[in-house]
């Protein structure tokens, strides 16, 4: 099942790069039925995929360049956003005297919509890679360039404006699966980042630590320490949103889930995105508990 990973994963492995590199090999890799990936630099007014090979060309036709095209169901636009990126594919014919080969991105996706997603279950955790930011979510592909969404509010614990305020495109990120639908696979995110006293764990009362401002309410500033921690500080003047803080730690209380803050300094250029610090990366959830035993409120998720 690993084998069927997210666009670009295996471009630059040896395998990959030994069946691109000839007709010879090509046909090869064709009798063997392997799914190999190249760099798309065209796609034609046809919308057809021009895929660049050491010895000539590859051809994505229209219809073979993703699964849905030829039903309607998928947009165009899904090849269009190809070009200058890698793709997956299959090999289908050699033609022009060996100059030419014909591709299929199509069935390989369809290979891994059988072998891989097909078999897959809520809370099962995969790997994925972001490909758009939208204001209500993150699209990522979950293998051969199969798309799935991870809704804002399960990106993590930790509010946010905007997806971009925690990934960028093409990063490479974990998530569970949260439900499947009409053979569409919804993504959650927050899960494998953690619960409240594993992320706390990694302060303690007394350091001065870095954080982003999240939001700015009367009572108090909320100042995000990692993507599921969150902690209050007094108000201040002239502080908002997005900006980016240095903070002492006051005191971190697990019955109550909080953690006071002393903001020290505020700032503008704030260094993002940082690497995401996983908890879990592998496996399956059947439960997900965030809050801590001592604490009155209860943040569960149940797959």
């Amino acid at each position: 099942m690993t084998k069927y990973l997210p666009e670009g994963k295996i471009f630059n492995s040896p395998e990959n790069r030994f069946y691109l590199q000839s007709a010879e090999s090509m046909a090869a890799a064709m009798d063997k039925d392997l799914i190999l990936e190249g760099h798309a630099v065209m796609c034609t007014a046809g919308h057809d995929l021009i895929v660049e090979l050491p010895f000539g060309k590859g051809v994505i036709p229209r219809t073979e360049g993703a699964v849905g095209i030829a039903e309607g169901t998928t947009r165009d636009i899904a090849l269009l956003s190809r070009v200058n990126k890698t793709v997956c594919f299959k090999v289908t014919d050699i033609t022009d005297n060996g100059t030419t080969v014909m591709l299929s991105r199509r069935k390989a996706q369809e290979e891994c919509i059988e072998n891989y997603i097909s078999k897959l279950v809520c809370g099962d955790v995969i790997p994925a890679k972001v490909t758009h930011l939208e204001p209500f979510g993150a699209f990522v592909d979950i293998g051969c360039g199969i798309p799935s969404l991870i809704p804002i509010d399960a990106i993590s614990v930790s509010r946010i404006a905007h997806p971009n305020d925690r990934f960028f495109n093409g990063q490479d990120i974990y998530a569970a699966v949260r439900n499947k639908e009409n053979g569409r696979i919804c993504l959650t995110h927050k899960e494998v980042l953690g619960t409240w006293l594993q992320n706390a764990s990694m302060f303690s009362a007394g350091e001065t630590v870095g954080g982003v401002i999240r939001s700015v309410e009367s009572y108090g500033i909320f100042i995000e320490l990692a993507p599921n921690l969150a902690g209050l500080a007094e108000p201040k003047e002239g502080v908002k949103a997005g900006q980016a803080a240095s903070v002492y730690i006051k005191a971190i209380i697990p019955e109550k889930m909080k953690v006071k803050l002393i903001i020290v300094d505020v700032f503008d250029d704030l260094c993002f995105p940082a690497k995401i610090n996983y908890f879990i990366n592998s496996g399956r959830l059947e439960r997900w508990e965030y809050s801590t035993k001592e604490s009155d409120k209860t943040i569960v998720s149940v797959f």
